[in-house]
C-alpha cells in the first residue's frame, strides 16, 4: 500500500476548524514540519542569590559556579542534582545588567527579565519589555494562550519587591497565578460537549472586559499619581484577561492533545511541602509546552528580601532560616545550609527537565526544542554582578551544551538576544544589548 502523501498543518486546521491554526506535530505531517518544531521558552527565578562562598569559609565545594571553567567543569554539592543533564546544560558567568549597580539592591527581580535602564524617557515609566513577552508577541498567532505568568505569590508585589517577573509592552507587572487548580483549569478544563455554552460565556465575559476597560480607562484620566499607577496595575490585568478570553474562543473548536494527568496533585499549596508545590507547578509547565497551548513561560520560584511564603521554606527544610537570613550569612555553618538549599532548588530543576525531556516533540524530546533559563538577579548580598544563570535545553535550536562559559561584564541582554534568535525571533537589540554571545555557546539553526 502506497503511503499517504504528507499534511500540511493549515491544511488540516482549515479542514477541521475553518480557522488558519496551528497543531501540535503530528507524524502524517512528513519532513518538513517535523525540521520546524515549535520552539518554546521558560524562565525560572529564584531571589536572594546563590550560594558562593569565599574562602574564608572554607567549603569551595559547596559554590553554585563549577570552580573550572569550560568543557572540563565539575558540578558541586549545589548543583549535583543536575547531573543526569550535565551535556544539555550550560553555567554562563559574568553576565550583569549594567544598570543594576545604579539600582536600589532590591530592584533586581524587577530587572532580570527586561534589563530596564532606571530613566525611561517617558514620564512615569522605569521599566521595559521582559523577555518572555516579547518572545509571546511572536509566538502567540501559533498557541492557546500567548503566555504563562507564575509566581510564588499571586499578584505583581510592588516596585523593588515584585511578585512577577513579566512586563508588558509599556513595562507594567504582569499579574502572577500561584494555585496549581486555577492554572490547571485555565489551560486544561474543556468540555467538547458543551461548545456552544464555553462560546457564550466566553463573549459575554468579552463584552464585560471591554465595558469595564472602557469605563475605567475614562476614570484613569481623573486620578491623581498614586492613585493613577494602582490604576495602570488593574488595567494591566484586564489586558492580560482579555487577551487570554480571545485566544480561549479562537482554540474552542481545536482539541487538546490528550494528556495524563495522573502525577498532578493540585491541591498542592505554598503553604504545604515546599518541593510538592515546585514539582506540580513545574509539571503543569511541561503539560502546557507538551499540549503546544503556550510557548512562554515565566515563573518566579522566590520574592526578594524576605516576602512571600518562600522565604520560610528554609525553614521547612530543616535549614534553621529563612531564605533571606542565609543569604546574608558570613558564617561557615549558613553559608552551607544557603548552598543546601541551592541542592534543593537544583533538584527541582532536574525534575523539570526529566519531565521535558520525557516528551517526545517532532522527532526529538520537547527538552531539545525548549529553553529553560534559571537563574537569580544577583549573586552575594545583592551584588547584581557575576549573575548566576543556568542555561538548559535548546539542542534543536543552536545551543551548544556541557560547559561552564564566563566573560566578565558581559549584558545579561546580551543573552537574551541570542535566546530570542534562537527562538527564530531576528530582533536587532533587546533593552540594552550590545551583541549576541559567542558560537560557544549558541549557534544559528
Amino acid at each position: 500500500m502506497p503511503a499517504p502523501a504528507p499534511l500540511d498543518r493549515r491544511t488540516v486546521l482549515k479542514g477541521l476548524a475553518g480557522v488558519t491554526l496551528s497543531l501540535p506535530y503530528l507524524e502524517a505531517m512528513g519532513g518538513e514540519a517535523a525540521r520546524r518544531p515549535p520552539r518554546r521558552f521558560c524562565a525560572l527565578y529564584t531571589a536572594n542569590g546563590m550560594s558562593l562562598p569565599n574562602a574564608r569559609h572554607g567549603i569551595p565545594e559547596w559554590s553554585w559556579f563549577p570552580a573550572k571553567e569550560g568543557k572540563d567543569f565539575e558540578l558541586g554539592k549545589s548543583t549535583e542534582p543536575l547531573r543526569p543533564f550535565r551535556d544539555r546544560i550550560s553555567f554562563l558567568g559574568g553576565l550583569q545588567h549594567p544598570n543594576g549597580s545604579k539600582a536600589d539592591s532590591h530592584i533586581c527581580s524587577d530587572m532580570w527579565l527586561t534589563g530596564a535602564p532606571l530613566h525611561d524617557p517617558k514620564p512615569g515609566a522605569y521599566n521595559t519589555v521582559s523577555l518572555d513577552q516579547v518572545i509571546a508577541q511572536h509566538t502567540k498567532k501559533d498557541c492557546r494562550q500567548p503566555s504563562l505568568v507564575l509566581s510564588i505569590d499571586a499578584g505583581v508585589g510592588f516596585l523593588s519587591r515584585t511578585g512577577t517577573i513579566s512586563y508588558n509592552g509599556e513595562g507594567k507587572p504582569i499579574p502572577a497565578e500561584n494555585n496549581p487548580r486555577r492554572v490547571f483549569n485555565r489551560l486544561f478544563r474543556g468540555d467538547a460537549s458543551a461548545k456552544g455554552v464555553q462560546r457564550e460565556r466566553l463573549q459575554g465575559r468579552l463584552r464585560l472586559v471591554d465595558a469595564v476597560l472602557e469605563s475605567s480607562r475614562t476614570l484613569r484620566r481623573k486620578l491623581g499619581k498614586s492613585d493613577g499607577e494602582r490604576m495602570d496595575q488593574y488595567l494591566t490585568s484586564l489586558d492580560e484577561i482579555e487577551g487570554r478570553l480571545v485566544a480561549s474562543e479562537r482554540w474552542l473548536d481545536v482539541p487538546i492533545k490528550a494528556q495524563d494527568y495522573g502525577h498532578l496533585n493540585l491541591d498542592a499549596t505554598s503553604e504545604g511541602a515546599p518541593g510538592d508545590y515546585y514539582r506540580n507547578m513545574l509539571d503543569l509547565i511541561a503539560l502546557a509546552f507538551d499540549a503546544d497551548i503556550t510557548r512562554s513561560v515565566a515563573f518566579m520560584l522566590s520574592r526578594e528580601d524576605g516576602m512571600g511564603v518562600s522565604d520560610t521554606f528554609p525553614i521547612k527544610l530543616g535549614l534553621g532560616a529563612t531564605h533571606h537570613n542565609l543569604s546574608h550569612a558570613e558564617d561557615k555553618d549558613g553559608q552551607t545550609a544557603f548552598a543546601r538549599y541551592d541542592r534543593f532548588l537544583a533538584e527541582q530543576i532536574a525534575h523539570f527537565l526529566g519531565r521535558l525531556a520525557e516528551y517526545r516533540d517532532a522527532g526529538a524530546s520537547l527538552l531539545d526544542n525548549t529553553i529553560v533559563l534559571f537563574g537569580s538577579g544577583a549573586s552575594t548580598t545583592h551584588n547584581p554582578t557575576n549573575l548566576p544563570t543556568l542555561l538548559a535545553g535548546g539542542a534543536g535550536m543552536g545551543l551548544k551544551h556541557g560547559t561552564h562559559w564566563r566573560q566578565p561584564g558581559t549584558p545579561m541582554s546580551n543573552l537574551y538576544l541570542s535566546i530570542l534568535h534562537s527562538m527564530g525571533i531576528e530582533e536587532p537589540s533587546f533593552s540594552d544589548s550590545t551583541g549576541v554571545l559567542s558560537e560557544a555557546v549558541f549557534t544559528r539553526v
